[in-house]
Parts: structure tokens; C-alpha cells; sequence
């Protein structure tokens, strides 16, 4: 009789949740899933808060709906997976504006993350250089090349464009600089085409046409009840019994640091627990699914250079403060976006009331949201909350040109080291990390924001494939 397999996952973030659930849903029977997350609860950056009542989040606000090829996007299979789908909710405006010379203009369409396609659609929002534009005969990169995307855009569309256009949509995903961030990790569309297209604009167009047609489909949604709901379905569903015909167990271990690594002749040692009594768990695979700096630790004494390679990236710390105001004259919009160069410490603000019709008070309480802290500015971060609190509210009146009134309610939420700032060549040295341990059959594998990208559907979908790779080289192993 084959001995049952023993795999451990470490971090429940939605990465790890995804893979967790992934593994119970196709792992051979008997395999046993112990699930590591050093803080009590589960969710990482999934948090949703109570607020005036209101379900609203204090992390991720939602998810996308469609993949880049126009099919489902893994979230929303994970959703129905875990049977929210009828509990989506989608924006109920859509419209989102810029903050400019004293007031807000409609964020201009036709851009891939503030890339122009059309500079008739961008004029009132910045000073194009077009002739910087040329055919040079070539393409814009060669095969397997990544930039900064401010290097390439600069060089070919001029400054301002950066500096009104793409590095606030950066600035709002990543918390950013688009001097320092990848185009082939933030822009993989625009990467693609630049290989093949000798014009910027040529290659934002391209990129554009080839997107599936959303045929008036929503973008976005979340479960109405918050993000916080699809942690708890999934970990649920991690937790129902087990199927009679294929028992694969999972066991949730909150509140519960790894803290060390190590091979072992059948697979892996974890030590887990506190420093003072600590436990040794035998595993035959791990999947790690933290941030790149504890996982650069977990990886120290397994391959010293992926760890290294994998520890060198860095993070934004943020913040995010939510206003609770008596009904406030704010324009009908989803929320804005504010350039560095400004100067506001507030680099993007959601209307969560406006944007969200479920959580539209009758009494006209708005619930407002602004998001603080820039990759390099943390020291920005360092005032009380009462002082963001009051500079945030101060750049929301100067912002808007709306006189606002006092909030009734507010509340901070620090998220440190929150953002990978991804730097040219991200991508190249994941996958060679990657090679490295799949090269050694080690069954060890790596899910996450901190190798694959940023947002729940890529998280979701990093998180299952490192649970198929997992299964394929213990399948191996056993063959």
C-alpha cells in the first residue's frame, strides 16, 4: 500500500488559500494538507471591516472578472467554486477622473494603465511629445527584453505622460513608480506587442485589439458581504468532510510561524512554532506562499542563491483611511487618482458609496476611502493616524473643490511592506528560481504576488498551479 502523501502549505493568504484548495480537490486519497499562517487569521490582504454599519474593505477592494484571454478569471471560478457566485455584486459606477491643475478631469479612454492609444482622447490630460514616436525599422524590444515602463513610455511619448497619466494608474495599482516598474510584470499586454510593434502607440493599439470583447459584461465584483466572505467560503470548503470515495484532509494552523527549512531523504522538515518549544512537522512537498522576504528565509539553507534572488525584491508600505461623511456633495464618480506631482500624500481616493450601490446609506452617510504612501515616501507614514486622518481630509477638499464636512467616523488601516515593486527582470528571475528548484525534483514550489504579479485572480491562479506542479513531481517521485 502507497503511503499517503503530507503536504504543507505555508501562508494563508489567498495564494495559499487557492492552493490549499486546490490540492484537496485533486490531491490522490489520503493525502494530508497542513495549511501554516503565522498571524490568527486567515486572508492576508483580504480583510473586510465593519464601518458604520457597512461591510467595507481594508485591504483588495474586488477582483476582476474576465482573464486576459476574455474567459472566466480564476477568482470568479474560485467564487462559484465555493458558492458565492449568485453573492457577487459589481460597481455601480464606473467612472473614474484625475486630479489636475485644482480639479478632477475624467480619466481619458483608450490606455492600457495610462498608456495612450489615441493622443486626441488624452490631450486635456497631458502634453504629448508624438514625434518621439518613430519607426525605427525594429521593434520597440527585442525577444525576452523588459524596461521600466517610465523609460519606455519617456522616450517615446514624453514626460507628462508619465508623470499626469501612467504613473498615477501605477501609482494606484502598485503604490509604485513607473521609473522603477516592469513592463512585463505590470503591463504584460503592452510587453507582448512592444516585441513585435516599432511604435509605442502601435503597440498599445495592438495590445488593445487583442483584448476579448467584454460585450458589456462587468469588470469587476466582489461578494456583498465583503471579501472577508470569500475567505470564509473557501476555508470552509477546505474544511467540510472529506469525500468517502477520496479522503483528502486539511488541516488550517493559525497564529503558527515557520520558521525554518530543511530537506530531508523522503521530502522536508518544518520547524513551526515558538522559538522557546519549537515543532517539527515532517512533509514530502511545501508550498511556500509568503512575501518574498520571509520566504527568502524559509529558502537560505535549501538553495542560497534563489534565496537571495528571490529576498532582493522590495515593497511599498501603505495606508488606507476611511471617512465616514454626512452626506457630502461629492461628484459622481468611482473615485480619482492623484499624480505624484502634485504633492498630496493621498495618491487615490474610492467613493465606496458611489461606486458600490449595496453600501448606499438612506440617511446619505458616505463612506470615502483614500489611499496613502508611495514606494520611497514611507517615511510619510510615520504621523499619527489622527494626523493622516486630517492631512487626508484637507487634500479631499483641495482635491475636489468640495467643502467637506466633519466625518462622523474614521479609520486607519497600515499595511507595511504591503506592494512588490516589481524591477525590470522580474520575471526572468522568478523562472529561474523556479528551474532551479523544479531542476532539483525537490517538490518545492513558490505562489504569490511576490513572483507572479499583483491581484486576487493572479494570486488565485499562482496558487493553483504551484498545487499541480506540487502533485506532478510527487507523482513523479512515486513512479
Amino acid at each position: 500500500m502507497q503511503q499517503p502523501w503530507r503536504i504543507a502549505v505555508v501562508g494563508g493568504g489567498i495564494a495559499g488559500l487557492a492552493a490549499a484548495l486546490r490540492l484537496r480537490d485533486i490531491a490522490p486519497a489520503g493525502t494530508r494538507i497542513v495549511l501554516f499562517e503565522q498571524s490568527p487569521g486567515l486572508g492576508g490582504k483580504l480583510s473586510t471591516g465593519e464601518f458604520v454599519g457597512l461591510p467595507v474593505e481594508q485591504g483588495a477592494e474586488a477582483f476582476l472578472t474576465r482573464d486576459p484571454a476574455g474567459g472566466e478569471s480564476a477568482a470568479m471560478t474560485l467564487a462559484r467554486r465555493v458558492g458565492l457566485a449568485d453573492q457577487l455584486v459589481h460597481p455601480a459606477v464606473g467612472q473614474a477622473a484625475l486630479a489636475r491643475a485644482g480639479g478632477l478631469v475624467p480619466l481619458p479612454g483608450g490606455t492600457l494603465i495610462g498608456v495612450p492609444s489615441d493622443l486626441d482622447l488624452v490631450s486635456a490630460v497631458a502634453d504629448v511629445e508624438p514625434w518621439r514616436d518613430v519607426d525605427g525599422g525594429r521593434p520597440l524590444l527585442g525577444p525576452g527584453d523588459d524596461v521600466a515602463v517610465g523609460r519606455l513610455v519617456r522616450g517615446r511619448l514624453g514626460d507628462d505622460v508619465v508623470e499626469q497619466l501612467v504613473d498615477p494608474m501605477l501609482g494606484g495599482v502598485y503604490a509604485g513608480r513607473a521609473d522603477t516598474l516592469s513592463l512585463a510584470t505590470t503591463i504584460p499586454a503592452l510587453a507582448a506587442t512592444a516585441r513585435t510593434e516599432h511604435t509605442l502607440l502601435g503597440a498599445v493599439r495592438a495590445a488593445l485589439a487583442a483584448r476579448p470583447p467584454a460585450n458589456g459584461a462587468p469588470i469587476f465584483a466582489t461578494p456583498a458581504n465583503g471579501l472577508s466572505g470569500l475567505v470564509a467560503a473557501i476555508r470552509a470548503a477546505l474544511t467540510a468532510p472529506a469525500d468517502a470515495e477520496r479522503p483528502v484532509t486539511v488541516e488550517l494552523r493559525t497564529a503558527t510561524t515557520v520558521r525554518e527549512l530543511a530537506a530531508t531523504p523522503t521530502g522536508w522538515r518544518l520547524l513551526v512554532g515558538p522559538t522557546r518549544a519549537p515543532e517539527r512537522v515532517e512533509a514530502d512537498a511545501v508550498l511556500v506562499a509568503v512575501p518574498a522576504r520571509p520566504a527568502a528565509r524559509l529558502l537560505a539553507g535549501v538553495d542560497p542563491t534563489v534565496g537571495a534572488s528571490i529576498g532582493a525584491l522590495d515593497y511599498a508600505s501603505i495606508a488606507l483611511i476611511s471617512l465616514a461623511l454626512p452626506a457630502p456633495a461629492l461628484p459622481r464618480l468611482s473615485g480619482f487618482l492623484v499624480p505624484a506631482a502634485d504633492g498630496a500624500l493621498t495618491k487615490a481616493v474610492t467613493f465606496f458609496s458611489t461606486k458600490w450601490a449595496h453600501l448606499r446609506r438612506a440617511d446619505g452617510l458616505a463612506v470615502v476611502r483614500a489611499s496613502v504612501g508611495r514606494y520611497g515616501d514611507e517615511q510619510l507614514l510615520h504621523r499619527t493616524d489622527d494626523e493622516l486622518v486630517g492631512v487626508v481630509r484637507d487634500e479631499l477638499a483641495r482635491l475636489t473643490g468640495v467643502r467637506l464636512p466633519e466625518p462622523v467616523l474614521t479609520q486607519v488601516r497600515r499595511w507595511g511592506g504591503a506592494l512588490p515593486q516589481y524591477p525590470p527582470g522580474h520575471l526572468d528571475r522568478v523562472a529561474a528560481a523556479r528551474r532551479t528548484l523544479r531542476s532539483a525534483r525537490c517538490g518545492l514550489a513558490l505562489a504569490g504576488a511576490a513572483y507572479d504579479g499583483i491581484g486576487i485572480p493572479i494570486c488565485i491562479r499562482s496558487g493553483e498551479q504551484a498545487a499541480e506542479e506540487i502533485l506532478t513531481t510527487l507523482e513523479g517521485r512515486r513512479r
